[in-house]
């Protein structure tokens, strides 16, 4: 078995060496065996689970969830329901964060869309920003729907 620098452990996984140091850390990353003079010295394996992390943070996994499914991964008597569980609750959460960032794009168009962008002082993007009375934009399509039906903007 090979054994490799900080360097080329980041090389061969894709993670950065000043990642795999905060991995290790924070207790997601076991720290790997030292050389007499002090330098970290990976495997294979280690290399393994970093592009593993590496993945999942890739998928938008948080490190708590990561440190779940790593300890799920090396668990070989897991039943794979857990795993996609906690795949799904992610999958479900990306889901909201997608209407989020989609009615937020849909409100920022409107608003560039009414502000003429020319000489004038007036700004209806700011105009709006500093309004404390509007309402925060709908999160999802059901909600700009009964927005528009009361006659505000979504």
């Amino acid at each position: 078995m090979s054994t490799m620098n900080i360097g080329e452990a980041a090389d061969a996984s894709g993670v950065s060496a000043k990642m795999i140091r905060h991995y290790e850390e924070i207790g997601l990353f076991p720290a790997p065996p030292r050389t007499g003079s002090g330098y970290r010295r990976y495997d294979d394996a280690q290399v393994h689970t970093l592009r593993f992390i590496r993945h999942s943070r890739d998928l938008g996994f948080s490190l708590e969830q990561i440190r779940e499914l790593v300890g799920l991964w090396h668990d070989r008597s897991r039943p794979s329901r857990q795993v996609k569980e906690l795949a799904q609750a992610h999958l479900q959460s990306l889901r909201q964060k997608t209407r989020e960032l989609m009615a937020m794009t849909a409100t920022l168009e409107a608003l560039v869309h009414c502000c003429h962008g020319d000489e004038r002082p007036d700004c209806p993007i700011l105009a709006t920003l500093a309004d404390e009375h509007v309402d925060p934009p709908p999160k999802d399509r059901a909600e700009r729907k009964a927005a528009r039906s009361r006659g505000q903007r979504a």
